[in-house]
């Protein structure tokens, strides 16, 4: 639960108005515009004192509250991405216009993302600018350089990742010379992303006072840098990266649960390597407005995939497609744990005490012929800790886990060629499998195409809807093949051969929507043609 960590959260939601107004406007010669404001802060009268600078660098860590989506770094956002990636589908196709073949330059939602990207980015250029030219501790100004830099290569690795070749200011422009800013090349991009992580985490602290807590820490810089490394296929310099947090002893798997760590309860555990910070009435998210189903409130906009929850393990560790303990007819038993901590399933799910249901044969507000459902919801997040309003949630989003940091351990370690031996496994993937509320059984291969498998349908189902498959499938090189194809719903019938009133597959599962990513053209994004439209120098990305 929040505590004084809120203070964070109340500089931040003070200093929005403030940062927009000193981080954004470029500077203009024509005398008029050299006038000082007298309603607004400017640049030359904000920055004074370490104060301003404290709060200008608040300012940076505005990623957004309640209605803001299309962006890196908030809830919504991140379901998006995951949606797009074949998680599942937005009950108004809004991420799924993304990889459905249908993508084209003018979509708000992708135009959204580099906009928001490149706000923040400006505001992150202009305190790297201003904060040279106040008085203030060296020790201070190294640690909020670093945090800037941090957010900002954190950016830049994602813009580079989805939309290529991207402009790369590492100042604030001028109006001119924001209409002429050419695209950088993306290995440019990454390079200078690297650089800024590599020279920054040194200089950040190990760990967070409760007061500072959502402030970059060593360990969330670094873990940035290991999805960068691991992007770029260096997986040597990736795993010694990933071996630093490791040795740290800061993280842990938490053994109080795996639901409570995406509810308020568990926002401060340990295993938390970065997260975005919400509180309610100050910073909140509609995110469980849009989350849970409309029995409990909600408006039920999120439908996971069929796909996703057959890649659940049964309880012995084998797949649906392998394991004795699988029933066609009783698909949903002797599942990974994780399966039911993370999809609601009609039939199955209780929340609050009030079962989840969506036959199409109920009268269930969630059933299927109401809307474009699956049947399936999205129940991590679901918060029965919390009795407020879904449109003023105050629990944080977690970007990063510890678990992330031993999967990709162990990935970067058997791409580089390195030996995996039993106490690596133990070491890294089984500290995930085996937490006290999942108890998965150890994986023993170390065969490489074997744990190769293994590994990518960990990450799939530990990281569902926290948005790190879209990057996955990207770095894989797999997104033309998990995106091109029918996607299936919750299970109908257990007689497919001769049920006739929805179409079903030959299990049973109903057949619900086809997604046609094109290859060669979908793997990025197109640039926003309102960009092009004002700077003509920016290039097209190909099919777009």
């Amino acid at each position: 639960m929040k505590n004084s960590v809120s203070l964070f959260a109340k500089r931040a939601a003070k200093a929005t108005l403030v940062l927009l107004l000193t981080s954004t406007l470029p500077s203009c010669s024509d005398e008029l515009f050299d006038k000082q404001p007298l309603d607004a802060v400017s640049d030359a009268t904000f920055w004074k004192t370490e104060k301003d600078a404290s709060l200008a660098l608040v300012g940076c860590y505005d990623f957004g509250s309640y209605w803001a989506t299309g962006d890196f770094f908030g809830g919504m956002s991140m379901i998006y991405l995951d949606m797009m990636a074949g998680y599942g589908s937005e009950k108004e196709l809004i991420p799924d216009v993304v990889t459905n073949g249908t993508l084209n330059s003018a979509y708000w939602l992708t135009s959204a993302f580099w906009g928001n990207s490149y706000r923040t980015i400006a505001r992150c250029n202009n305190f790297l600018t201003q904060i040279n030219t106040i008085n203030i501790s060296e020790s201070n100004k190294a640690v909020m350089i670093a945090e800037v830099k941090t957010i900002r290569a954190y950016l830049y690795m994602n813009l580079a990742l989805y939309y290529g070749d991207v402009p790369m200011p590492t100042k604030v422009l001028t109006i001119p010379e924001a209409n002429t800013i050419k695209r950088s090349p993306k290995a440019d991009v990454w390079a200078f992303a690297e650089n800024d992580l590599k020279s920054s985490f040194a200089n950040l602290p190990a760990t967070r006072p409760t007061s500072e807590r959502g402030r970059i820490t060593a360990g969330a810089a670094l873990a940035i840098l290991g999805r960068l490394q691991m992007a770029q296929k260096k997986w040597s310099d990736a795993a010694a990266t990933y071996k630093r947090i490791m040795d740290s002893n800061v993280y842990t798997i938490d053994q109080n649960g795996f639901a409570q760590l995406f509810r308020q309860t568990g926002e401060n555990s340990r295993e938390v390597v970065f997260a975005h910070e919400y509180l309610e009435d100050f910073v909140g998210t509609v995110m469980l407005q849009y989350l849970y189903p409309e029995t409990y409130g909600g408006w039920h906009q999120f439908s996971p995939y069929n796909e996703l929850v057959q890649a659940y393990e049964c309880t012995d560790g084998k797949t649906v497609d392998e394991s004795p303990l699988y029933n066609a007819n009783d698909p949903y038993a002797n599942r990974d744990p994780r399966l039911d901590y993370t999809i609601m399933i009609p039939g199955r799910t209780s929340f609050k005490g009030v079962r989840y249901e969506a036959s199409p044969t109920s009268t269930s507000p969630d059933r299927i012929t109401r809307y474009n459902w699956s049947g399936y919801c999205i129940n991590k997040f679901m918060d029965p800790t919390f009795s407020g309003s879904l449109m003023n949630y105050g629990g944080n989003f977690p970007l990063i886990r510890y678990p992330e940091v031993l999967l990709s351990y162990l990935e970067s370690k058997l791409e580089a060629g390195d030996a995996i031996d039993q106490a690596l496994l133990d070491a890294t993937i089984n500290q995930v499998r085996g937490r006290t509320s999942v108890a998965m059984p150890a994986v023993k291969t170390t065969d490489a195409a074997s744990l190769r498998t293994i590994l990518r349908r960990e990450r799939k189902v530990e990281f569902a809807f926290e948005g790190l498959h879209y990057y996955d499938i990207q770095r894989w090189g797999t997104a033309a093949t998990e995106l091109n194809r029918q996607f299936t719903g919750m299970k109908l019938t257990n007689s497919p051969a001769t049920y006739k009133d929805f179409p079903v597959d030959s299990q049973g599962f109903y057949i619900y929507q086809k997604r046609n990513f094109v290859a060669g053209r979908n793997e990025l994004w197109p640039v926003p043609q309102s960009e092009i439209d004002i700077n003509p120098g920016l290039t097209q990305n190909k099919g777009y």
